[in-house]
């Protein structure tokens, strides 16, 4: 009977230690199987930490161009809304057809032609095509206006804005045949007459002018180009 005992308790103790090692096989790949995990949350954080530090690096991405304006606000967001703000507003225009930052609007000249000065004169209102909808904008009641007709070449004044620049003012004006209710020069601003003078040729007004890209001129104009053009009309006399 002790030989029977001796001889049957061996394999309920090998039994035993073979689920001691299984048990313990398993639990050191679940240990494996979670370092694994942490180990790769550890460097996608890396990535993701990397990429952030990449963001924040004054890179050439990330730097300012050179048409960044300066402000003097301390506040990083608030400096970017600014600058966003200016780039937004004169978007639809290259920098050679408006004026520098720093410089205060003096005045601005509209053009026309033969077929729709008459239009502009009997409904007191200016208009540009679409793009210069922000730079009509920066007009206010009172800045002296000028209207060059491209067709004979001569520059008429002088015209005072009467209402602020906006946009389709009067939808009607030079309407599109093709989009009814649509104007083709929806930047606008209501005109008035400051004082009837005889039109100014070429020559004697576009050495006053701003010019860029041959004989295009900048429409907007600074003061001390306002007041020359100003003081060659009161020259010019009255018609």
């Amino acid at each position: 009977m002790g030989i029977l005992e001796r001889q049957s308790n061996p394999p309920a103790a090998s039994k035993e230690f073979k689920r001691t090692v299984g048990d313990g096989r398993r639990g050191s790949k679940q240990q494996q199987s979670t370092g694994g995990e942490h180990k790769g949350s550890q460097v996608a954080e890396s990535k993701q930490f990397s990429s952030e530090q990449k963001q924040q690096l004054p890179g050439e991405n990330n730097m300012p161009g050179p048409t960044a304006p300066k402000t003097g606000v301390s506040n990083g967001n608030t400096q970017f809304q600014v600058t966003v703000s200016h780039e937004k507003r004169f978007k639809s225009l290259p920098s050679a057809e408006v004026l520098p930052r720093n410089v205060t609007l003096g005045g601005y000249i509209f053009v026309c032609n033969n077929d729709t000065m008459q239009e502009d004169l009997k409904r007191q209102l200016f208009g540009l095509p679409q793009r210069y909808r922000d730079s009509v904008r920066t007009i206010q009641p009172g800045l002296p206006l000028f209207l060059y007709n491209y067709t004979t070449h001569q520059l008429h004044g002088i015209f005072e804005a009467a209402s602020f620049g906006g946009s389709n003012i009067d939808p009607t004006a030079w309407e599109d045949k093709k989009c009814r209710g649509e104007s083709r020069f929806p930047a606008q601003v209501r005109t008035r007459i400051r004082k009837q003078c005889k039109p100014l040729e070429e020559d004697s007004f576009r050495p006053v002018l701003h010019h860029y890209d041959g004989p295009k001129f900048r429409l907007q104009l600074s003061v001390p180009e306002a007041v020359e053009l100003l003081d060659l009309f009161e020259e010019n006399g009255s018609p």
